[in-house]
């Protein structure tokens, strides 16, 4: 990828990009291109800490601390295309196989819970683990207390299909058989890091998106000091939307319905760009995409169709396509 787009005026971007899983992870890899593309010359993430399965689950429920999980995935995607970079991600992504205890553990996952035993502070931490991989980028948690998403759910009283059933759990709410109606967290208000609200007010522009709607992407938006700080910043947002719906999360969604979710929990967010695949939206019906339209005007924003999906046919952004949507975003300012 070449940065022969920036004029002479125009200067690299400092980028904050909110999310976490899959999707974080797709967002930062292709953001890392532009970090050394020179494009972004600050790129920091900001990551859900609610999950409570798997290993994340497993070190949370023993040691009372943030599930490290989406932290470790954000710090791979940072890692760079070197000899070193690529060693250091896969071992931080190596997961123990066998049939004792340690079965199902993620190494990277281990290393940061250690370095917060040893360190007593998540951030210095995290930004420890960045500086032994090189990563291209900082990790910050979302909220530096571990969070519990809950859900009201409709659909899973058999006798009044109607009403609403509440479900905890950022594991339980992702696979649930109904249709998720809101969502809120616990605790309602956590403790957000100095560093995630300064990162911030001096970014030129925040990322939102793409991820598992109602797990990944919204909760940020639940966080009050976050939200805050997400509303007073001067950085242009921009949403990515997914490709497809998402089983348990978004069944039935199209990509208005995912903007009008986000809007129902955030009105007062501006939207500066929702960014779209062009082929997810070839296959809508063009009432849903007029639906889109309109919805993206009636938020102030604007719509860039581009082309951001995987060639493989699997529901997967590519991280070289999206960082060229990103410049080509950055850009046009």
């Amino acid at each position: 990828m070449s940065s022969d787009f920036l004029g002479s005026d125009q200067r690299a971007q400092a980028v904050v990009a909110l999310g976490g899983g899959h999707g974080l992870h797709a967002s930062l890899s292709a953001l890392r291109h532009l970090v050394d593309d020179l494009t972004v010359d600050e790129l920091t993430a900001v990551v859900t800490v609610a999950d409570n399965g798997g290993s994340s689950g497993r070190l949370r429920g023993e040691f009372g601390v943030l599930p490290p999980g989406d932290l470790r995935m954000a710090l791979a995607a940072l890692c760079g295309d070197d000899e070193w970079g690529d060693t250091w991600a896969r071992v931080l992504q190596h997961r123990f196989a066998g049939d004792g205890e340690m079965r199902g553990h993620v190494v990277g996952n281990l290393l940061i819970v250690g370095l917060w035993e040893l360190l007593g502070d998540h951030v210095d931490a995290l930004d420890w683990v960045g500086r032994l991989l090189g990563a291209k980028g900082r990790v910050l948690p979302m909220a530096t207390e571990p969070m519990d998403i809950t859900a009201d759910v409709r659909g899973l009283d058999p006798a009044d299909p109607d009403a609403l059933t509440s479900v905890r759990g950022q594991v339980e709410v992702a696979t649930t058989d109904g249709v998720i109606a809101a969502i809120a967290l616990e605790p309602p208000d956590p403790e957000v890091s100095p560093a995630v609200v300064d990162a911030l007010a001096a970014a030129d522009w925040a990322v939102l998106g793409p991820g598992s709607w109602f797990t990944s992407v919204l909760p940020h938006l639940l966080v009050p000091r976050l939200r805050s700080a997400l509303v007073a910043t001067e950085a242009r947002l921009i949403v990515v939307l997914n490709l497809e719906e998402q089983a348990g999360e978004t069944p039935g969604f199209g990509p208005a319905d995912h903007l009008a979710v986000l809007s129902e929990h955030a009105p007062d967010l501006a939207i500066h760009t929702v960014l779209a695949d062009r082929r997810s939206l070839a296959d809508v019906d063009p009432a849903e995409l007029a639906e889109l339209e309109e919805t993206v005007a009636a938020l102030g924003a604007r719509l860039v169709v581009d082309d951001v999906a995987a060639d493989d046919g699997a529901p997967r952004h590519d991280p070289v396509r999206l960082a060229a949507a990103y410049a080509r975003i950055f850009a046009a300012g």
